[in-house]
């Protein structure tokens, strides 16, 4: 990626458009490795479920020097993600979450109406808020509105690997919001996160597509680039479909003719 292109969060640069999670992998040291490799800007982690001792095989002191981005994992109500969010700030001396509220326990889709409100109260607690939610661009434009440093609606389901479910609404999202767009959520493989990059995405979070791949560290690499490549084709532009072929070389000219 050339020096010019950065992604801004809340006036911060970071150095990738890639965000990933630490949830699942086989073991702390593979996670660790992962981690490095992918070469993420934010790291995510669960306040409810990360030791935050500083024992040498817990989460945090893992992976030393990483940006952390905890998140509220598990909760269900604007106020347990604000108690949390609260939590980690102490924890982990970051004023930056992720904010999770699940409404359903099926299909771990956001709770909208916590979800907003979760975000109003953490932004006017001085919060920088990054809101998981559901490919709408309507709830997106309402989070902006309430001050999240960026949005992150789903991809498809947390985990199914089923990749870019939507792209029409999340083109919309991309093109139409005034905060950065992380597609979070159903990245599967390389492609799926190549996709969201293309329809505009500043950024990709995941997690499980490198935690439960049968190589976690190749994948990390995989999705670095895939990332990467996404954004310079989304930069690049892409030519128009057609419904018919269209020859490269021009026709003048041809023997015989």
């Amino acid at each position: 990626m050339d020096d010019t292109d950065h992604l801004t969060i809340a006036g911060t640069v970071l150095p990738s458009r890639l965000l990933i999670g630490t949830a699942g992998y086989p073991t702390q040291s593979l996670m660790a490795q992962a981690v490095q490799v992918s070469g993420a800007a934010l790291v995510t982690v669960s306040i409810r479920r990360v030791s935050l001792r500083g024992h040498g095989s817990d989460t945090v002191s893992r992976l030393a020097g990483a940006r952390f981005l905890p998140n509220t994992a598990g909760c269900e109500t604007a106020r347990d993600a604000v108690m949390t969010a609260e939590l980690a700030r102490e924890a982990l001396g970051t004023n930056w979450v992720k904010v999770e509220v699940i409404g359903d326990r099926e299909t771990l889709y956001p709770d909208v109406a916590e979800t907003l409100e979760a975000t109003r109260q953490l932004v006017e607690a001085g919060f920088v808020v990054l809101p998981y939610c559901n490919d709408d661009p309507v709830v997106c434009s309402r989070l902006a509105d309430l001050g999240a440093a960026a949005v992150m609606p789903m991809g498809s389901l947390i985990g199914s690997g089923m990749g870019v479910a939507n792209p029409a609404n999340l083109e919309l999202i991309c093109r139409r919001s005034p905060v950065p767009v992380i597609v979070d959520a159903g990245i599967g493989t390389a492609s799926d996160a190549v996709i969201a990059m293309e329809l505009g995405a500043a950024a990709v979070l995941l997690n499980t597509a490198v935690a439960k791949a049968d190589d976690p560290v190749l994948m990390a690499r995989a999705m670095r680039h895939a990332v990467e490549a996404g954004r310079l084709a989304y930069r690049a532009g892409r030519i128009p479909r057609r419904a018919r072929a269209e020859p490269s070389s021009p026709q003048l000219g041809l023997v015989g003719s």
